[in-house]
């Protein structure tokens, strides 16, 4: 039997880690069981809402006027846009059911386009309504990115062209399971664990 023999440090670190590995083993169970008494938000995220605004004064800005069309919606109303191209008139918008779309949590917005002045909405991608021979939609996608957003056009399948949202790092799985960011973006137990994570590496160079 080979036995290996510690120093100080090398103890020290192994009774760290027999420390340290079940705490990450409690919030990771926290991340993916659920939980049912957190209730469904019922509107746009606080932090979501500001960035939307500032998304349309940073465009107004470059001489683009940007509309939200749309931003927190029921379970209800999503599965009645599920619905539509489906087993109701129009053409298919999501393959969203209700609870499966981060609009259901306040997380999300669609935006669309329109003329100085004009009531009516422009979803033409390539419109350049402030002449700077650059894309106005493209461009409002930049802005969207410098703030935090992910855009529903960088998606592998489905492209959702109008779509913007903030994910803080939460899949659908983990909503669906009651996980919620915290007023900074931060789900607290998500950034409790990479806490400790960070402080087990730093420990670890000591």
């Amino acid at each position: 039997m080979i036995r290996m023999k510690l120093n100080k440090k090398g103890k020290w670190l192994v009774t760290l880690l027999f420390l340290i590995v079940p705490i990450l083993f409690i919030f990771n169970s926290l991340e993916t069981q659920p939980t049912k008494k957190v209730p469904m938000p019922t509107k746009l995220n606080d932090l979501v809402e500001a960035k939307s605004k500032q998304l349309v004064n940073e465009a107004a800005r470059k001489g683009i006027r940007v509309v939200i069309t749309d931003d927190f919606r029921s379970a209800k109303d999503q599965n009645a846009l599920y619905a539509q191209g489906r087993s109701s008139d129009g053409n298919v918008v999501t393959n969203a059911r209700g609870g499966e779309s981060y609009h259901n949590y306040g997380l999300a917005i669609d935006f669309a386009l329109a003329a100085p002045g004009g009531e009516q909405l422009i979803w033409d991608m390539d419109y350049d309504g402030n002449g700077n021979s650059k894309s106005d939609w493209k461009e409002v996608v930049e802005i969207a990115k410098n703030l935090g957003f992910e855009w529903g056009g960088d998606w592998a399948k489905f492209k959702d062209y109008p779509h913007l949202q903030m994910s803080f790092g939460l899949t659908i799985n983990d909503l669906q399971n009651g996980v919620r960011p915290s007023k900074n973006g931060v789900p607290t137990n998500l950034a409790m664990k990479d806490k400790i994570v960070k402080f087990f590496k730093e420990i670890s160079n000591i």
